[in-house]
């Protein structure tokens, strides 16, 4: 049977924000999702994303950040987004309890969803594993202030999915980081991708895009669990 989305409501301090469980039979891990800075949870993206790691045995929970909840533009301080992925996987992991699974549960985020999953664990949260959807290393052609510090005290594996053509992240720089971070943590290049992972000259859907991520993710957590 397909997973079907199951609506929640998650408090974040005296906020709320909305998240979609989805939970095929038997999930073997549960993997919480966060949007980039730009895009909520109901960009096609992500959801594409989801719904093929869904089909791929997969539980996931994607959920917006108090800033997207609210309407507005400017992303959340890092203590606003730390708590809004604590309160993710803490109801990730209640629902994981509620049905009996006992897989492993992964923080995983597209950009600034990312980048803040890696503060979160940083600051204690408890994660498996940590995957990395075009990870923002730096500001568009700002390569001298890199947003790495936080990486290397991290011990858990971590997957950095990058598009070759992503102006967030010089290839180099972004490969000296994941060596200097050790065994870990692995990189995957999208060959031609940009920030979004759109390939140059071949037009698809940002369904489409987000679902032919969700393969490598779930065989590297396979791989980890």
């Amino acid at each position: 049977m397909p997973a079907s989305d199951e609506k929640l409501t998650i408090a974040v301090g005296d906020a709320t924000s909305s998240a979609v469980y989805a939970r095929p039979q038997h999930p073997t891990a549960t993997v919480v999702v966060a949007h980039g800075a730009g895009a909520g949870m109901e960009h096609p993206f992500l959801c594409g994303f989801t719904d093929a790691l869904n089909g791929l045995g997969l539980a996931t929970l994607r959920f917006n950040f108090p800033y997207r909840e609210a309407g507005r533009k400017f992303p959340d301080r890092p203590p606003v987004a730390i708590a809004a992925w604590r309160a993710a996987m803490t109801a990730a992991r209640g629902q994981a309890e509620a049905h009996g699974d006992r897989g492993p549960l992964w923080a995983a985020g597209k950009s600034f969803g990312g980048r803040m999953a890696s503060m979160a664990v940083a600051d204690g949260m408890e994660a498996a594993g940590l995957v990395y959807l075009g990870y923002p290393l730096h500001a568009p052609g700002k390569p001298g202030k890199l947003r790495d510090e936080h990486l290397y005290g991290l011990a858990a594996p971590m997957l950095f999915l990058q598009g070759t053509r992503d102006t967030f992240a010089t290839p180099a720089l972004l490969e000296d980081v994941v060596a200097r971070i050790g065994p870990t943590a692995v990189l995957q290049w999208v060959e031609g991708g940009d920030h979004s992972f759109a390939v140059a000259g071949k037009k698809r859907p940002a369904d489409e895009v987000g679902a032919s991520l969700a393969a490598p993710v779930a065989g590297f957590i396979a791989a980890h669990s």
